[in-house]
């Protein structure tokens, strides 16, 4: 139970952080914290917050597929196969985590769930996930990204690493 009780927090924790700096970020723009609605009638149009330095910049955008906007091009329904789709594997990835899963191994999963939920929770919200933090070398920028995105990618990482070098 304890331990069942840390990873949930890790996941909460998550979701918790990556849904503050999206409100933070909304907040600035918008002046308010809408709870949901249409993502383009919150804010139009891909918004420059503050350049950091010459190599990073945080934006704010409306991602409406998956990662690099992947499934953008299945039109209105998107966002709800995605949400659908979401949904199913977060549900099987904690099943698996809390009753399968090796003792290195449940780390980087929390972070792949929450990473999940946070963008998963947007989607419901505004049809779309919200992306802001913008890497680039000149004008070659890599796709905005945000909190939640970086979770997965890492957690995906570890999990990697941890499938690598683990004991046979």
């Amino acid at each position: 139970m304890k331990t069942a009780i840390k990873y949930l927090s890790i996941i909460f924790g998550i979701i918790l952080l990556d849904q503050i700096v999206k409100s933070l970020l909304l907040y600035l723009i918008t002046g308010t914290v809408p709870v949901s609605g249409n993502a383009w009638g919150i804010v139009g149009y891909p918004y420059l917050m503050a350049h950091i330095f010459d190599w990073f910049n945080i934006v704010f955008t409306w991602n409406p597929g998956t990662s690099f906007s992947l499934l953008r091009s299945l039109g209105e329904g998107a966002p709800w196969i995605i949400v659908g789709a979401t949904g199913v594997i977060c549900a099987m990835l904690i099943y698996y985590t809390f009753w399968r899963a090796g003792k290195n191994e449940r780390l980087p999963l929390c972070f792949i769930i929450g990473g999940a939920i946070g963008n998963l929770i947007d989607r419901v919200r505004f049809g779309a996930v919200i992306d802001f933090i913008d890497w680039h070398i000149g004008n070659i920028h890599w796709p905005a990204f945000n909190i939640a995105d970086m979770f997965i990618v890492i957690g995906v990482a570890l999990y990697i690493i941890n499938l690598t070098f683990r004991k046979k």
